[in-house]
């Protein structure tokens, strides 16, 4: 019998039991579908993340009094020995660093904003000096940034995010005209470009203002960031030791000493992210496995079941000449394809899950394009696996015994 031959009476057999085939693969079906969606989203993820929340541009990076620590006994520990960072650490940088084109820094503080009955409630306010919004990616949409000398004047005005303009000053131009920060008013010079969401968060719900003025508003007590962006982004690195040799001296450690600041980048942004989603991905890998195997269980149970359904038919194909490989491989088919199709309805399910996703929630979904190609090959390895067993059964039946078969 031809492999073609086969596929036929494979396909002839499944059609008739339509219910019960459809049963026996909705193991495979949920494992597919799932494992297929999980990686939509994290792949969709993956490139959001890439491209807009650590979009710190290139040959940028910022040194930190606490880096990112996933671990909650490091992150404490960071918190009790690592020193604050103060101003004079972003001077030392700027006058040590040679590779250094530009040193900005920054603090925060969470406040609530009024202009007249419009009012915003717990906005992240950072106080900057002036060449942070050159070297991060903020933007201008309205007005302009903030200027040198208003930094040096500590003088009271703002730079808003996309989203506080629209709450604070509805349907008005915000720029030149005052909001409230802790009772004392701030003139708006400029409004950032709409940046959007990342699962839901907005990235416009911030306000700027100028590092001193805000350290007169909230006190000079909070630890700074200090974002530094390389003359040359290929040099980043050796930027990035003369920085490291700058603070160590300026903190007097030791050479056997670990830092006490961090540095944060684009490229550690990402690592930490898809080492995270790796993990994810792994652990709903072996949880989706089971649901795999058990539908590979059922499938092999359903094919023994049809050998002894189908006892006398073999008996009668091999009186008529059909050999033992000739029954293996047409029940080998046959659960190959049962398995292959399982897989098909779970691309499709899961190509239809990453569409709407995408389109009615802040998950940015992507169809990964090796997925149809994986989940076949996965479904070929369970049929294969699970349906040699029932086949060699078939093909090893004696066909006078099969012939007597009721």
């Amino acid at each position: 019998m031809n492999p073609i031959e086969a596929t036929r009476l494979a396909v002839e057999s499944i059609w008739a039991n339509r219910l019960r085939s459809f049963l026996t693969l909705l193991g495979v079906i949920i494992g597919i579908a799932s494992i297929i969606a999980t990686a939509a989203v994290i792949q969709g993820l993956n490139v959001y993340v890439s491209e807009k929340l650590s979009n710190l541009g290139k040959g940028v990076f910022t040194v930190q009094r606490i880096g990112l620590i996933t671990n909650r006994q490091d992150f404490l520990d960071a918190v009790r020995k690592n020193r604050k960072l103060v101003p004079a650490d972003g001077r030392a940088i700027a006058l040590r660093c040679p590779s250094a084109e530009k040193v900005a820094w920054e603090t925060h503080a969470t406040t609530d904003l009024k202009r007249g009955t419009n009012e915003a409630l717990d906005i992240d306010v950072g106080g900057v000096t002036a060449g942070i919004l050159e070297i991060e990616p903020y933007e201008v949409g309205e007005g302009r940034i903030l200027a040198e000398h208003e930094d040096a004047g500590a003088m009271q005005v703002a730079f808003l995010g996309h989203q506080i303009a629209e709450r604070l000053f509805p349907g008005v131009d915000p720029i030149g005209k005052e909001m409230r920060i802790r009772g004392q008013a701030f003139t708006v010079v400029g409004v950032a470009k709409k940046k959007g969401s990342f699962l839901g968060f907005s990235q416009d719900n911030f306000v700027k203002i100028p590092f001193r003025t805000h350290r007169k508003v909230f006190g000079g007590t909070r630890s700074i960031n200090i974002s530094v962006k390389a003359r040359d982004a290929a040099r980043m690195v050796d930027c990035a030791d003369e920085v490291r040799a700058v603070m160590r001296a300026r903190h007097h450690l030791a050479p056997g000493d670990a830092d006490d600041f961090s540095f944060l980048t684009a490229e550690g942004i990402n690592d930490l992210w898809r080492g995270l989603t790796k993990t994810i991905f792994s652990v709903a890998l072996f949880v989706v496995g089971i649901s795999l195997v058990v539908g590979g269980i059922v499938i092999m149970n359903i094919m023994l079941v049809a050998v002894v359904e189908r006892t006398r038919e073999i008996g009668v194909r091999k009186a008529v000449g059909a050999r033992q490989g000739d029954i293996v491989q047409q029940f080998l088919i046959e659960s190959v394809l049962l398995s292959c199709l399982g897989g098909a309805i779970g691309v499709a399910i899961a190509f239809g899950a990453s569409e709407l996703l995408a389109a009615y929630t802040p998950l940015p979904a992507q169809f990964p394009a090796w997925a149809p190609p994986a989940a076949f090959g996965i479904c070929t390895l369970i049929g294969v696996f699970f349906g040699v067993h029932p086949a060699r059964r078939a093909g090893r039946l004696d066909p006078i015994e099969a012939l007597r078969s009721e």
